[in-house]
């Protein structure tokens, strides 16, 4: 959970100091996790750590969603930790204690999204930093404007990387590729961190929101219990040797020709008309 700019947190100021860090909206089997304190740079504090793990724990046990968009008011999608908050406000705990309880909450907070069965789009309209870039490239699928930018930002405070990133980072840009950008510290902007796989769509600035919303209408009509097998198996490909994860495949595939929206592809097919997948 490291800032960017601690200068952004030191200067800034909240004229709205009881706004949730984080708002939580479901509509037509979406659920849209919006980081909502950009006087903060949308900063990962205590109030944004608590919210994220009630709000997770919400979505985890709901049968209504079918996609998981985490997008961001303001200039900023998150500037990373609060350094603020994290040497004023720590509640009488040491450094190393603030650090544990915070990470304690977020790694179960970040668990419980991999482990959905809907898929996540993460939308970046500006600068993530440290555990911002850790959070977003928690998402399935990235889509950034073309004014975006990726900081690294640990090492420039001598801290490390944090909320899954060493695993996240290494999934999307390999080994070396995802320590080249810690270790120097990168500044990647939006083109550079498509090229690298960071990001998988950037798109004008103005065309960010309706580029967004027509993978998210995708989802929310679309086969979730196979995207849910798709993810996991992308997950256990990670690990797992060739002939165990064939044979993980075959389970996946069994189970899912036994959904209703399996048998619906089927029908529609046969009748040359589009399947109405249900999500069940």
């Amino acid at each position: 959970m490291i800032e960017a700019n601690a200068a952004f947190a030191k200067s800034s100021t909240s004229n709205n100091r009881d706004a949730p860090s984080i708002t939580l909206a479901v509509d037509s089997g979406v659920a849209r996790i919006t980081l909502s304190r950009p006087d903060k740079g949308n900063s990962i504090g205590v109030d944004f750590v608590n919210t994220l793990e009630r709000i997770t724990l919400e979505c985890s046990e709901r049968d209504d969603i079918r996609a998981v968009v985490i997008a961001s008011t303001g200039s900023y999608f998150s500037v990373g930790g609060d350094i603020d908050d994290m040497v004023s406000h720590r509640g009488g705990l040491s450094l190393p204690g603030y650090i544990r309880k915070c990470n304690a909450s977020l790694q179960g907070s970040l668990a419980r999204l991999q482990h959905m069965a809907a898929p996540s789009l993460g939308i970046v309209q500006g600068t993530a930093a440290g555990g911002g870039v850790s959070l977003v490239a928690s998402c399935d699928i990235i889509i950034a404007s073309e004014n975006a930018r990726f900081v690294a930002a640990y090492a420039s405070v001598g801290y490390c990387c944090d909320m899954g990133g060493s695993t996240m980072l290494t999934r999307r840009l390999g080994v070396a590729r995802a320590r080249r950008f810690y270790l120097l510290h990168e500044q990647l902007n939006a083109a550079a961190a498509a090229e690298v796989g960071l990001v998988d769509i950037v798109v004008a600035p103005e065309k960010l929101s309706e580029a967004a919303d027509a993978i998210i209408r995708r989802w929310a009509n679309g086969p979730t219990a196979a995207y849910a097998e798709i993810r996991r198996l992308m997950i256990s490909a990670q690990a797992t040797p060739y002939e165990t994860q064939m044979e993980l495949e075959t389970q996946s595939l069994a189970r899912l020709v036994q959904t209703e929206d399996a048998k619906e592809a089927l029908a529609a097919f046969v009748q040359k008309r589009p399947a109405r997948f249900s999500g069940t």
